[in-house]
């Protein structure tokens, strides 16, 4: 095997290899203080804001792809392989983009702090929608683009009308070429930038990947870093030691079976939506809502669930379907039960050196009937403070089984026993019965007051969630019940 001892990648059509850098490096600081390109500005610094956005072109299933990131998060040696677009480069022949040309039309600016960002991100629906888009895809694409002063109307009516036209922009007609030069990246070397005491690597093969984790056992794995990335930009650790998993391709599948769905552990949230929001049209809604574009593209399944964070929005989920992890140490693989990885706050039964490689999902069989619920203090893009995902499985009217995880409520995502074993034979249309169950919740978690909420509430929303999810399945339809309307289209017959 052959190693790179650089990124290569695209920007403004020419060849950038980068070499010698930080590890810790971001894009938007590589930007800004190495390249002096200042219209990729810095906001939160923790990939909510939306104004660092930068675009990043790649080809999938044979089309060259433009994906919004956030620069503020985004290592630069993630950009292997990769186009990088920003909005100094959308210009063509003096002339604005159409984007660009549509906000100004529709006064979409005021201080123009947040505009670079706004522009970035609708870059990226112009070249997805070709010329069709609704206002519901518009504020999907913009969730993670924050404004203060403009107002989301014009900006709205700016983006209903650039992206009613097909693209027609100096990068939809260098795509071809554009892609050409991609593909002409694309190799099975790994790359290693650095040295054995601080270094990026980001290995092209599982078995590389394995063998570099096995001697670098206090190196940090990456994956979208919409988490590692915080880690250096908010809580200033020291990180001399990444490895990406981006590259390896046993870790980017996603193979469907009838019977599960087996993830890689560096498949993005967006890469999984349709495989999993099929499975149910509560989890197309969770995964609606799970971050912004910016995170989808960019987070990784694997990576939320190894990094154990007690609000993620997926373990829950996982759990509740009775999901397993695949673990491997050098040569070594072993299969765990989702549950029994999370040991306590901030500890997993992952050993020094072992990587999780991949998350396999059973699919709901005849019988079960899942309720997936997210309490935020906003729709989009929030940390949950209540999470909860409910699976029962019905012989007739009686519960046979029920799997019921919440987030929020412990130290680590973890499921209500004591509930489920009180609900198990009890008829789903029994109030009597289901209000005793939801009374076992203070055996199962005693939650912490934080800013997002106090305890008190969080078991209390916790017990209303599951009466609620009862009473759904009870009445066989959850329309009702919505707000936000299902994608029923999502739910696999």
């Amino acid at each position: 095997m052959t190693t790179n001892r650089v990124i290569r990648f695209l920007h403004r059509g020419t060849l950038v290899e980068a070499a010698g850098f930080a590890p810790m490096t971001t894009v938007l600081d590589w930007l800004r203080l190495d390249r002096r390109l200042t219209g990729t500005k810095e906001g939160c610094g923790e990939g909510d804001c939306g104004a660092c956005t930068v675009a990043l072109g790649r080809v999938k299933d044979g089309r060259l792809v433009y994906e919004p990131a956030n620069a503020c998060i985004l290592l630069l040696g993630q950009l292997d392989g990769a186009e990088l677009v920003t909005v100094e480069d959308l210009v063509t022949d003096g002339r604005l983009h159409p984007v660009q040309q549509a906000l100004v039309d529709h006064h979409g600016s005021q201080c123009g702090f947040c505009t670079p960002g706004f522009v970035m991100s609708l870059f990226t629906l112009y070249h997805a929608a070709g010329g069709a888009t609704d206002r519901a895809a518009v504020l999907s694409r913009l969730a993670g683009n924050l404004c203060r002063c403009t107002g989301y109307r014009p900006i709205v009516d700016a983006a209903l009308a650039a992206c009613a036209a097909p693209p027609a922009d100096g990068h939809h007609d260098r795509r071809a070429t554009s892609a050409a030069m991609l593909a002409g990246l694309a190799d099975t070397a790994d790359v290693f930038v650095g040295d054995d005491n601080a270094f990026f690597a980001a290995p092209a093969s599982l078995d590389s990947l394995a063998v570099l984790m096995e001697s670098h056992p206090d190196a940090t794995l990456v994956g979208g870093a919409t988490d590692v990335g915080l880690w250096i930009t908010k809580q200033l650790r020291t990180l001399p030691k990444l490895v990406h998993t981006g590259r390896v391709a046993a870790l980017r599948a996603l193979d469907e079976t009838a019977s599960a769905l087996t993830i890689g552990a560096a498949v993005t949230y967006a890469e999984a939506e349709a495989a999993l929001g099929a499975l149910d049209p509560d989890i197309a809604l969770l995964i609606d809502r799970l971050g912004s574009a910016q995170v989808r593209t960019a987070g990784t399944i694997g990576g939320n669930v190894a990094n154990g964070s007690p609000i993620g929005d997926m373990p829950p989920l996982l759990i509740a379907l009775g999901a397993s992890v695949t673990l491997r140490l050098g040569g070594s693989v072993r299969l765990l039960p989702l549950e029994q990885f999370f040991l306590a706050y901030g500890r997993q039964d992952r050993s020094p050196g072992e990587i999780l490689t991949h998350v396999t999902v059973p699919r709901p069989e005849a019988g079960d009937h899942l309720r997936v619920f997210k309490i935020a203090k906003r729709h989009d893009q929030d940390i949950s403070a209540v999470m909860m995902a409910l699976k029962v499985r019905l012989d007739g009217r009686r519960i046979a089984a029920a799997r019921i995880a919440f987030g929020g409520m412990a130290g680590i995502p973890k499921s209500a026993a004591a509930v489920e074993a009180a609900l198990a034979g009890a008829s789903v249309d029994d109030a009597t019965a289901v209000a005793a169950a939801v009374a076992r919740l203070r055996d199962d978690f005693a939650p912490l007051d934080d800013h997002r909420a106090s305890a008190a509430y969080r078991l209390r929303v916790a017990g209303n969630l599951i009466t609620k999810g009862l009473m759904e399945i009870a009445a066989g339809e959850r329309s009702s019940t919505r707000l936000v309307p299902l994608r029923e289209a999502h739910h696999a017959a």
